[in-house]
């Protein structure tokens, strides 16, 4: 199973809000807006906006800012973002704080952006609040503080915002401004996973097929994997397929593995590939078929996985679904072992004496100029 994972996003935005100084016109923009009758919208956003209504500046910043009717222009959507910021409207606040974190119609200023996520974050825009925790947890215009971060994070996650529980329970899991406690991150956890939060799902999976913060079970993990996995979310999906696979916490059902694993696959999800490769090779749950069993074996190597790289050198030195070839199976398992793989090195070795000096040579001159093309 793969380790717990961490986010690393920005809320950028919230959505439209009226608010009573000239709202007709706002409103009306708003409704044509849902409907993307954006000529339409964009047209009673500037009629409001010249009479000063904060709402509607921040809508237009919004459509430039998205491309909405207009090409996008990032300087034109600051340019009205700055003028609702300046009345105090806290989503614009929020919305040029983005801006100057990402360097978009500005240049990239940190400070800044702390400086309108505070203003924002003051009035009670959980986003806001959010993003302000990153930028302590990650030192972005601000000194590093994990104590900070989880104090933002904390704000935004009793607004029941989703990304900001996970983060607590992703720093709760690392000890990051607080003790280290799994079971007040699996609290964490499960508040975002019961809103559908996909990472939360998978993380809080982890955390019960390892009995971590909650005791061990299976039945549990998969529940939270499924959950995810719906979702599209690759690493549920290729856990979801090892259960499956072993059986733990479902009936064995090597068919549904290879489905779940296939939909990882889709994504590249290396280790899916890998064992796709091990089911068409071994004949689980499909007629055994070695060249179906490189060519997943093949896509996953590409992307450096030890453990099809070491099966590819299996099938090259066996003549399976392949020619005969000690030169690439040699290659291969050079490939593993860079990775540490021990069986690559006991095939090797045991394969070496059945080469040439000349052989092994180009054998290792081909693991060097894959390496250059591909890395590790």
């Amino acid at each position: 199973m793969q380790r717990l994972l961490a986010l690393t996003m920005l809320i950028v935005s919230v959505a439209l809000s009226a608010i009573p100084v000239f709202a007709d016109d706002f409103e009306d923009g708003a409704k044509f807006l849902q409907s993307m009758d954006y000529v339409r919208a964009m047209s009673l956003f500037r009629k409001a906006a010249a009479q000063g209504n904060p709402a509607a500046q921040r809508a237009l910043g919004v459509m430039y800012d998205q491309g909405q009717g207009v090409q996008q222009d990032y300087k034109q959507a600051v340019s009205w973002y700055q003028k609702a910021a300046a009345q105090g409207y806290a989503p614009a606040q929020l919305n040029l704080g983005v801006m100057y974190d990402q360097g978009q119609g500005v240049a990239q200023d940190y400070e800044q952006a702390v400086s309108w996520y505070l203003r924002a974050a003051a009035q009670g825009i959980a986003a806001a609040q959010y993003n302000l925790g990153q930028m302590y947890d990650k030192g972005r215009g601000v000194s590093q503080d994990y104590k900070q971060a989880v104090s933002w994070y904390l704000k935004a996650a009793a607004q029941a915002l989703a990304p900001a529980q996970f983060n607590m329970g992703v720093m709760y899991h690392e000890g990051k401004g607080v003790a280290q406690d799994d079971k007040q991150a699996a609290f964490w956890h499960e508040k975002a996973a019961r809103q559908g939060y996909a990472r939360a799902q998978y993380n809080l999976g982890i955390m019960f097929a390892d009995g971590r913060g909650v005791a061990q079970d299976y039945k549990h993990a998969v529940f939270w994997w499924e959950n995810a996995a719906e979702q599209g979310y690759a690493d549920a999906q290729f856990n979801l397929g090892s259960m499956y696979y072993y059986g733990q916490g479902v009936a064995q059902n090597f068919n549904k593995a290879m489905s779940w694993y296939e939909k990882a696959a889709a994504q590249e999800h290396a280790s899916a590939q890998s064992n796709l490769g091990v089911m068409y090779d071994k004949g689980e749950g499909i007629a055994q078929d070695y060249k179906q069993a490189k060519l997943w074996y093949e896509r996953a190597a590409a992307q450096g996985d030890a453990d099809a790289q070491l099966h590819l050198g299996i099938l090259y030195a066996n003549g399976q679904g392949v020619p005969k070839d000690y030169v690439e199976a040699h290659k291969w398992w050079n490939l593993a072992g860079t990775h540490g793989d021990p069986g690559a090195a006991k095939n090797r070795e045991k394969v070496e004496k059945l080469m040439t000096r000349g052989q092994i040579a180009e054998a290792q001159h081909r693991a060097g100029e894959w390496l250059k093309t591909h890395g590790k």
